[in-house]
């Protein structure tokens, strides 16, 4: 059956997004993976997948026109398939379609079309459905997104929804965001329970009229009309029960509610896990008994009963008495961490990494930070200072500035830092763009702002994306040096390690200073020795003698 890829919603102000360019033409193979489109949203140009595979049937947006979230763009099916019927349920006509020669066998699409449904959906049925009704689908929130975790429900089946109401909180590979579904009327269904996922594009609500006739949506799609519950529990227990009951410790599942589960959040679940909590003791002050986070943050638990010291005859040293058993925990993994352990493993093996190490005496750095900050309208740290002179020392050396594309390398015009900043879930990078243009109180500016957003889930896909080069910094926890794995499309990155007084010779002299350990990994294929040297002296230069980053 022909797959419908529809404009995604790629920025949480995003209402329609202009075509800037296609790389599938009609007729073309289309893979799982395969980039299809680009799409200028109201703040940046993203990547656009289809996540089918077939035939590009359809383009129902040319180039440099706007389509709406959520409206169809393109068609994918089998060669000379019939999908007439996909867009007469959105309004549409087939005659838009700039159809190939090989979609003019009209005699192919009829056997394939009757068996294609599994439930008995006329096309009837299905036409006045979608003149009723709107679907929500999973958009794509990062260009790395495969699928999303429905975090929270923010609506229930039977309340009113307007257009630019919060429908749910998806939890991505890099934050979680809101989702609105830019419809009004009444959810008639939600495809999705809290703390399962979908894929892109995947149904997961409908708004619409009530009485709308939900089942022939769902059936058109290959859902099971019998999703339409809208807490249907049978999926849940296998989920729950399972990663609850591998620890050793006495009967630990938490089935306290009639359907087998403990009703709670997924973060009230994941906190409890953190601090050793057993969820079915916590008392829930949420919507039907809910347990949510300030519950378990508020959890005190009952006093337990101190094992009996048994004191016989006053042994010369009291018998061991273990506080607990063997025992552990399985922690799920986050979309967020098992796309840093893909890509991070990726570039681990797929990029040939070499280190450059060199020291840096900071000690006029120290001086001009203090002297800067007495002026400074915001405080800078000696990341920004870092930030700013690895800046200026790609721009003298812009081979650095680079990103190997498999059989050409990349040179960036432009300089994007990314700075790695670690929050719960993992790792995240934010972007300081133009960061060789900005002055020091700038990009202190910049990165105060994208660490507060990253630390509280409320980056934008903008707002990570982009980087030609990283710096991670574990100076401030105390790291004297390390060394990093290249962020893709990087071709290098930058760890730094901790300010540490050190005794050093000068002309002959011992005396003491204040080194900085950085550390820079290059990716062989497009980064040579001798200039990741030549990028590493500059920086050395910028960092030791501040004031020529300020000339």
């Amino acid at each position: 059956m022909a797959e419908v890829i529809r404009m995604p919603l790629l920025s949480d102000t995003m209402t329609e997004g202009v075509i800037a360019e296609w790389h599938k033409k009609v007729g073309d193979t289309v893979k799982a993976d395969d980039v299809i489109a680009e799409v200028e949203t109201d703040k940046a140009t993203m990547e656009v997948m289809g996540y089918v595979e077939g035939t590009l049937l359809y383009i129902g947006v040319e180039k440099g026109k706007a389509a709406k979230v959520n409206g169809i763009i393109a068609i994918v099916g089998k060669p000379g398939e019939d999908y007439t019927s996909l867009l007469e349920g959105e309004g549409k006509t087939a005659a838009a379609a700039p159809a190939p020669a090989a979609n003019a066998a009209p005699a192919a699409p009829a056997p394939q079309a009757a068996p294609a449904a599994a439930a008995p959906a006329d096309d009837a049925a299905l036409k006045e459905a979608l003149k009723n009704a709107t679907v929500i689908r999973m958009p794509l929130l990062s260009d790395t997104m495969t699928e999303g975790k429905i975090v929270a429900w923010n609506k229930k089946v039977g309340d009113v929804v307007k257009n630019d109401d919060v429908l749910a909180e998806v939890e991505t590979d890099k934050a979680t965001m809101e989702v609105m579904g830019y419809a009004d009327g009444t959810l008639l269904y939600i495809g999705v329970k809290e703390g399962e996922a979908a894929k892109i594009n995947g149904i997961i609500a409908i708004v619409g009229k009530q009485g709308t006739n939900v089942d022939a949506i769902l059936a058109a799609e290959g859902a099971a009309p019998a999703a339409s519950a809208p807490s249907a529990p049978a999926a849940a227990p296998s989920q729950n029960g399972t990663t609850a009951a591998p620890a050793a410790t006495p009967a630990p599942a938490a089935t306290t509610s009639a359907d087998g589960r403990v009703k709670a959040s997924p973060l009230a679940k994941k906190l409890a896990e953190e601090k050793g909590i057993d969820i079915s003791q916590v008392p829930g002050s949420g919507d039907g008994g809910r347990i949510i986070k300030k519950d378990v943050d508020s959890y005190v638990p009952a006093a337990k009963a101190a094992p009996a010291a048994q004191s016989g005859a006053a042994p010369a040293a009291p018998a061991f008495v273990p506080a607990g058993q063997e025992g552990f925990t399985d922690i799920p993994l986050t979309k967020m961490r098992q796309v840093i352990a893909k890509r991070l493993s990726e570039s681990k093996f797929s990029a040939p990494h070499f280190y450059l190490k060199i020291d840096v005496n900071m000690d006029k750095a120290i001086e001009a930070r203090k002297s800067i900050n007495e002026i400074s309208p915001v405080k800078i740290s000696f990341n920004d200072m870092v930030i700013k002179a690895s800046a200026m020392a790609l721009r003298q050396h812009p081979a650095v500035n680079s990103s190997w594309m498999g059989d050409f390398i990349r040179q960036n015009q432009h300089i994007h830092i990314g700075s790695a900043v670690a929050i719960e879930e993992g790792l995240i990078v934010p972007v300081i763009r133009f960061a060789d243009q900005k002055t020091l109180s700038q990009i202190a500016t910049d990165a105060k702002g994208l660490y507060d957003k990253a630390k509280n889930k409320k980056l934008q896909p903008q707002e990570f994306s982009g980087n030609t080069f990283s710096i991670s910094n574990l100076g401030m926890l105390g790291i004297d040096e390390f060394t990093a794995i290249i962020n893709p499309p990087d071709s290098a990155i930058l760890a730094v390690g901790n300010i540490t007084e050190t005794a050093v010779v000068e002309k002959g002299q011992i005396k003491t200073a204040n080194i900085m350990k950085l550390t820079l990994s290059c990716d062989h294929r497009s980064v040579d020795g001798a200039v990741g040297a030549r990028f590493l002296a500059t920086l050395k230069g910028f960092l030791e003698n501040p004031v020529t980053m300020l000339v």
